[in-house]
């Protein structure tokens, strides 16, 4: 069995591409040296993101990448841990503090019960993953769908601006009914008054 390619690794030889048009790396578990050109005339940098929630993986992406992409990471989360820890590496290795784009599962619904009683559905898979585990402690929450967006359009907003309240940057909004054409009509008007 091949271990897998650590953050720190696949950080390093994307940046060196991005940010210099060329890579010679090579590793362990993976090797890039390109034989033909990585760059594109009149192209511009491309930034590389990390889905980083863990201590390790954040330091990483605060010395290596442009940000990162958290799942189901609440408010508390972001604030006291996710952003501290991304701004610090940053900080150490003098570079710009990242992005943190916080990606958020969001239902539009007046009917709370019944769109939490789907959120459960959706997302109870994350509470057998010891990260997610981790983030549902440290919110004080009882299951992942209590980290969801969930309830009318104005509630939802509400919730989605405590996000970028706590240091996300940015939010992304992650339907968590993609089937009804009315539930996405509902999330566009919610991503436009953010």
């Amino acid at each position: 069995m091949t271990a897998a390619i650590g953050p720190k690794i696949s950080s390093r030889a994307t940046r060196s591409v991005f940010d210099t048009g060329a890579v010679d790396f090579h590793g362990e578990e993976l090797s890039a040296n390109p034989g033909w050109p990585v760059t594109v005339a009149g192209g511009t940098p491309v930034p590389v993101y990390v889905a980083a929630m863990g201590p390790k993986a954040l330091q990483v992406t605060g010395e290596l990448a442009d940000g990162t992409l958290p799942y189901l990471a609440g408010p508390r989360t972001i604030a006291e841990f996710i952003e501290p820890a991304i701004a610090k590496a940053a900080a150490d290795a003098e570079r710009p503090k990242p992005r943190i784009i916080a990606a958020v599962p969001v239902f539009v619904s007046d009917d709370v019960d019944a769109a939490h009683a789907f959120a459960a559905q959706q997302l109870s898979f994350y509470e057998t993953i010891p990260s997610y585990q981790k983030v549902i402690a440290r919110e004080g929450v009882a299951s992942a769908a209590d980290l969801a967006a969930i309830g009318p359009a104005e509630s939802v907003v509400r919730q989605l601006k405590r996000y970028l309240d706590a240091g996300a940057t940015d939010v992304v909004l992650s339907p968590l009914d993609r089937d009804d054409a009315l539930v996405a009509e509902n999330i566009w008007a919610v991503a436009a008054s953010l």
